[in-house]
C-alpha cells in the first residue's frame, strides 16, 4: 500500500524540489498548503495552516511520513509544536524536520525559533529525524546583490556563510523520507565558508558589475560574538553539497540568459 507523504512547504524552494524527487522513487505526496493548489496524478493537496493549527487532523489521515519544510521569518515554533501534536494523534510513524545550522547557538529570533522546533519533534512521542541545512544559495543572493551595489562594500569582520544548493539539501531530504527515523542527522552545508569579500567578488566576476573597495564594519553585541566564533557554521563532519556559490551563480546566469530571448523577459541585476 503506498500510504501518501505529507509535505508541508510543498511548493516552496525546497519543496518544490523535494516532491518530485518522492514521486520518481513511486511514493504519493500529499501536500499541506494554506491555499489549496491543483491534483495531479500521485500529488495531492489540501488546505490547512501549520501555525494556525488548522486542518492538521485531516491532512494528517492515512499518512505515516510528514516531511516539514514550512517555514517563515516568525511561527516555525508555534507550527512545529501544532504538526507534532497533531502527527501523534494521528498514529504518524515518522516526523522529518529540516532546520537550521547553528540552531541552538545563534542568539537570533529566528535561530532560537528552530531550535524550538527541534525539541517539539524530538519530544512528540513520534520517532522522528531532524536535519539541519547550511542558508540556500537563494538566501544568500538578494544579501550579496543588495551589498554589490552599494558604493563601497560593507564587510562585517567575521561575517561568513557555507551556502548550500537547493537540490543537494532536496536529495538528501528525499532519502530520509524514504528511509527509517534517525533521530540527529549530519547537518548538510555547501563545499566552501566565503565571507562578504568572497561572496561578492564571485557575483560580480559571474554575473557582471563593478568590484567595490571594502569598508570593514562591526557587527556589536551578542550577535556580531556569535558571528565572529563561527557559531552559524556546521563544524567538522558537515556533509558538504557538491554545487557551490559560484556554480549557482553560473547556472543563475544561464537562465537569465534564456529568459532575456523571452517575451516579458527580465534582468536579474
Amino acid at each position: 500500500m503506498n500510504t501518501p507523504i505529507l509535505v508541508t512547504g510543498g511548493t516552496g524552494t525546497i519543496g518544490s524540489r523535494v516532491v518530485p524527487l518522492l514521486r520518481d522513487a513511486g511514493r504519493d505526496v500529499r501536500i499541506l498548503s494554506r491555499h489549496r493548489g491543483d491534483d495531479r496524478p500521485g500529488i495531492q493537496h489540501v488546505e490547512g495552516d501549520t501555525v494556525a493549527g488548522h486542518g492538521l487532523a485531516e491532512a494528517l489521515q492515512g499518512v505515516d511520513v510528514v516531511l516539514h519544510l514550512a517555514g517563515g521569518a516568525k511561527g516555525d515554533d508555534v507550527a512545529a509544536k501544532n504538526l507534532a501534536t497533531a502527527a501523534k494523534d494521528a498514529g504518524v510513524g515518522h516526523l522529518i524536520l529540516i532546520s537550521v545550522a547553528g540552531a541552538d547557538a545563534m542568539p537570533i529570533g529566528y535561530f532560537r525559533a528552530k531550535a524550538e522546533a527541534e525539541r517539539a519533534f524530538m519530544d512528540s512521542g513520534v520517532p522522528w529525524t531532524v536535519m539541519r541545512a547550511a542558508q540556500l544559495h537563494e538566501f544568500v543572493l538578494p544579501m550579496v546583490r543588495g551589498l554589490v551595489k552599494l558604493p563601497l562594500l560593507l564587510t562585517p569582520g567575521g561575517l561568513r556563510f557555507e551556502p548550500v544548493h537547493v537540490d543537494d539539501v532536496a536529495t538528501r531530504l528525499a532519502q530520509i523520507a524514504l528511509g527509517s527515523p534517525a533521530g540527529r542527522v549530519t547537518d548538510i552545508v555547501g563545499p566552501d565558508v566565503l565571507d562578504i569579500r568572497q561572496l561578492a567578488d564571485a557575483y560580480v566576476e559571474v554575473l557582471g558589475g563593478r568590484a567595490r573597495r571594502g569598508v570593514p564594519v562591526r557587527i556589536p553585541g551578542a550577535v556580531g560574538r556569535a558571528y565572529r566564533a563561527g557559531d552559524n557554521l556546521a563544524g567538522a563532519g558537515a556533509q558538504k553539497g557538491q554545487r557551490g556559490w559560484s556554480q549557482f551563480l553560473s547556472d543563475l546566469r544561464a537562465t537569465t540568459s534564456d529568459r532575456a530571448t523571452a517575451p516579458g523577459a527580465y534582468p536579474i541585476g
